[in-house]
């Protein structure tokens, strides 16, 4: 199991987490609203933002990253894909992440 990070804007975020729970490209998605200050060519910037995280299969990822990056509003937008420490964790809830995005 991943972890798949992405922020979007707070109107884009219902939308994406559904698509990609529906599409089972996610096995969940976590939305959490934040404010993310950057630097975008040369300018400081705040926005609100939601942070999608999303629990993804192991074999899943680059679907899931492919459907982001189709539906992502930004020039480039963050995906970062975090390992999940299976030492610990409840392997029932790993089984059902793996088993909800294995598909082709």
């Amino acid at each position: 199991m991943k972890l798949a990070l992405t922020n979007v804007p707070p109107d884009r975020a219902d939308g994406m987490a559904r698509v990609l729970v529906e599409e089972g490209l996610a096995a969940c998605v976590n939305l959490i609203p934040l404010r993310s200050v950057y630097r975008w060519k040369g300018e400081v910037c705040e926005e609100g933002e939601v942070a999608l995280l999303m629990k993804v299969g192991d074999a899943g990822v680059d679907r899931l990253r492919e459907r982001v990056l189709a539906l992502h509003p930004y020039e480039l937008p963050e995906f970062i894909v975090l390992p999940v420490e299976t030492a610990g964790s409840l392997e029932a809830y790993l089984e059902w992440v793996e088993s909800g995005t294995r598909g082709g």
